[in-house]
């Protein structure tokens, strides 16, 4: 089949194009090309399909072989291969996931896409929506990791986050207390982790570890939920840039309406063909 190597801020999917074709066994295709020696390497894999509710359906897997229910980076890239591919003339498309359907508009230049904005809908701080298993709704909870105390604050985007203030993301060690908190067993769906750093009311560091793929350079619903968590605690306005190992990504949390809007590149590496 035909892929598409593509990312967004560095958080990279391999990509098929699924309206005429189907991949049956697409978690072991995920396993094997997102291997970085030995396949394509990736994130992950993506699957652009019809939908009868949209203008098209995102079906992802992370590298594990997992599947996702939303990811961010991933939309933006299904929105620059759809249009720049000619499967549609629109600048503004409907994209379904298993987290609901997103709005996506395009900013088109010579005629490709280049950023796209998403409506990423309403977060959620409950507790049984992240879900977490707490004895009481809270806006931080704390969580032990090899005898520290991190305080946390938990943020549904339609996948489970939990985001962590720490004083230097760039020598905390994400790996190593990433991998406990997502495993945890008050995350029964296990759990992104973003690990950020405020610089000021505008502007936060993120480091993200993700279920299902360990450290990534980006994580869009987790830079979502970073903005919600950092607006809520109150430690930041509510329209912030987020950066991230692979580039910024500008968050909007429209607090009236409880809806968070996200603004990213999306770039094409290469495409080729692979046997499935």
């Amino acid at each position: 089949m035909k892929f598409t190597k593509m990312h967004g801020c560095g958080n990279d999917y391999v990509y098929f194009d699924c309206t005429k074709e189907s991949i049956p066994n697409a978690s072991e295709v995920a396993i094997r090309l997102s291997d970085r020696h030995f396949g394509i390497g990736g994130d992950g894999i993506i699957l652009v399909k019809p939908s009868d509710k949209a203008d098209f359906y995102m079906e992802m897997y992370n590298a594990d072989g997992s599947q996702g229910k939303m990811c961010g980076n991933g939309i933006r890239c299904v929105g620059k291969l759809v249009y720049d591919s000619g499967l549609t003339d629109k600048e503004k498309i409907t994209v379904e996931t298993l987290s609901g359907i997103k709005t996506l508009e395009f900013t088109i230049e010579d005629g490709r896409v280049t950023w796209v904005t998403v409506d990423m809908g309403r977060p959620s701080l409950v507790p049984e929506e992240v879900p977490v298993l707490v004895d009481r709704p809270a806006l931080r909870y704390p969580i032990t990791v090899d005898g520290v105390e991190y305080q946390m604050t938990p943020v549904s985007m339609g996948n489970p986050h939990t985001v962590i203030s720490v004083e230097d993301t760039t020598s905390f060690p994400v790996q190593r207390v990433g991998e406990q908190i997502e495993c945890s067993p008050i995350f029964p769906e296990k759990v992104n982790v973003e690990f950020v750093r405020v610089i000021d009311r505008k502007n936060i560091n993120m480091r993200v570890w993700e279920r299902g793929s360990g450290e990534t350079w980006a994580c869009g619903t987790g830079a979502c939920a970073v903005a919600v968590a950092c607006c809520k605690n109150g430690w930041s306005d509510a329209e912030v840039t987020v950066h991230l190992l692979g580039g910024d990504l500008k968050i909007r949390y429209d607090v009236d309406a409880d809806v968070v809007y996200m603004t990213g590149p999306a770039v094409t590496v290469c495409t080729g063909e692979v046997e499935i």
